[in-house]
């Protein structure tokens, strides 16, 4: 792994991680379908300006193959899937619990870039995901237990775990395709597709598009521009040059990202406890692991 590409994917995680407080930041009045749809489509947007600048981009975007559009079509698909999940979520567990149980997808990226990328796996690589793992169960297991509460916080942590497992397809295609299509062309593309499929999502739900408050609309550009562009499209970058488990497995230290975040902001303030250091520690140790060669 390049430096540059170890940067960006420091930076995506760290902006990522905002994305949780941002969404629980919003009016309640405002439906989770609705906050996907803005976010992703202000992010559209903020792209634009890229292929009026670049010609390159414009004409790359006219060179894809019908096929490799085919694919960025079904990745837009998967992660209009991962967004309507994991948003959904927040409503009904806590941020700790969401974002540890949507980032829990190593186990499926690692075995399945194995057999389809032919990504090798050491034995540190492969202790480093498992050990990372076990930190996530440390969180998930000592600040609640695996009893179920409520019935909303169990259906919440399933969105979260569904909202997973469409994330780790979506960084198998992601790495399957960026190593082709250049990352603006390609982010343009899926997150277009996306923002339709959601849109139709709003629709079908009667989830409400229009009486957004100003303040909503700040919060919608803010999650584009942080979590969206410096997160999501920053982590689309760097997959041309990791591997798939260990840009899966990085993700992991999002959650010690947004469980700091959610206790420093008042209006939030979810306190972490002993069991969110220790399992947070075991993450990043993991995530190093994996990294190695």
């Amino acid at each position: 792994m390049n430096k540059k590409a170890g940067a960006g994917l420091f930076i995506s995680i760290v902006s990522v991680s905002s994305s949780a407080i941002l969404i629980r930041s919003v009016s309640e009045s405002i439906s989770p379908l609705t906050i996907a749809f803005y976010r992703l489509l202000f992010t559209v947007l903020l792209l634009i300006p890229l292929f009026i600048i670049f010609k390159k981009y414009r004409e790359e975007l006219l060179k894809i193959d019908k096929k490799t559009y085919l694919i960025m079509l079904s990745i837009g698909v998967i992660l209009s899937f991962h967004f309507a999940f994991w948003i959904t979520s927040l409503d009904y567990t806590t941020v700790a619990s969401s974002v540890i149980l949507v980032t829990a997808h190593p186990v499926i990226v690692a075995p399945v870039a194995y057999f389809l990328l032919k990504e090798k796996l050491s034995v540190l690589n492969i202790f480093g995901i498992v050990f990372s793992l076990s930190g996530v169960f440390i969180l998930v297991y000592g600040n609640y237990g695996f009893g179920v509460e409520s019935y909303n916080t169990f259906l919440g942590n399933i969105y979260a775990i569904l909202g997973g497992i469409f994330a780790g397809l979506y960084i198998l295609g992601g790495r399957k395709i960026r190593k082709t299509v250049s990352v603006i062309p390609y982010a343009f593309v899926v997150y277009l597709v996306s923002t339709v499929i959601i849109f139709f999502m709003c629709i079908l739900s009667e989830s409400k598009l229009n009486g957004i408050s100003i303040r909503d609309y700040e919060l919608f550009i803010l999650m584009a521009f942080i979590a969206g562009i410096l997160g999501h499209t920053m982590y689309n970058w760097s997959l041309k040059y990791i591997k798939a488990s260990l840009a899966s497995v990085a993700l992991l230290g999002e959650p010690l990202g947004s469980t700091i975040l959610a206790f420093l902001t008042p209006w939030i303030n979810e306190i972490p406890t002993e069991y969110t250091f220790i399992g947070g520690i075991i993450i990043l140790s993991g995530i190093y692991l994996t990294s190695r060669k």
